[in-house]
Parts: structure tokens; sequence; C-alpha cells
């Protein structure tokens, strides 16, 4: 692994820690017929970015069979109410292998997803909560 990627890796690690409270996320459906986070200028291997051990089937529950879906996610330390938001409740985390989240109220949708450490990149961390409401498709 080159030390430039490293570096830039960091740099948008502190970037995404310091700079946000609410995040614009989206998520591709690509040619391998896998939902990939869309990280431009990702310094590391694209399967990287792949969503997987249930973040998938999320993307694809929230698609509605469209190629591409954008979220607004808001982490948080402490439970919120934003009745419009899907609430995930971390249930176990390593900062090295991920970390596991409860979707609570989605109805149709009943399992737990996995983050993998992608997520510290995109988030800084691994939030208490996850408040996740799917941007309106545009028409």
């Amino acid at each position: 692994m080159k030390i430039i990627n490293i570096l830039k890796g960091i740099y948008l690690l502190v970037k995404s820690i310091f700079t946000k409270k609410e995040y614009k996320i989206k998520f591709n459906h690509e040619n391998d017929n896998n939902w990939y986070v869309d990280f431009p200028n990702w310094p590391f291997d694209h399967y990287n970015l792949m969503m997987v051990a249930g973040a998938d089937k999320l993307c694809d529950f929230l698609s509605e069979n469209k190629q591409s879906i954008t979220v607004n996610v808001i982490p948080s330390k402490k439970e919120k109410n934003y009745p419009e938001h899907i609430k995930l409740v971390r249930v176990s985390c390593s900062i090295l292998k991920g970390s596991t989240y409860k979707v609570i109220n989605l109805n149709g949708f009943n399992r737990d997803i996995w983050l993998c450490p992608v997520t510290l990149f995109v988030l800084g961390k691994y939030p208490k909560y996850l408040y996740v409401k799917k941007e309106k498709s545009e028409a």
C-alpha cells in the first residue's frame, strides 16, 4: 500500500469527523449486481466500498428497483426523535471489524445490518444511533 493512499485516507477520516453533522450518502447498484457506497476519490480498492451483510438488502429495500439511492444520515450519541427517519441502533462494534445495527422502525425489513470499517471514513465513527431518511426520487 502506498503511503500517499494512507495519507489520503487519514485526511478523509479527519475531514469527516470534524466537518459534518448530517451526511448525504449515495449508493449505486453496479454491473456486478452488488451495491457500493459512492465515495469519490476513495484511495483504496473499490471492493472495500461494497455493501454486504444486510446493508445490501437495505439498499435493495429502499431503492425500489432503481440503480442508485441517496439517503440522508444523522449520526448521534443519544437517542433522538426523527419521526420521518429509519432508526438504527448499534448492537455491537469493533474498530477493525465493523459495527452491527438493528433496524428499528422500517416496516417490512426485519434484519440487522453490518457496516464495515469504511464507515469510519464516511462518518468518522460508529455512532450509537443512525437516523436514515431516503431522499425523494426525482420525477
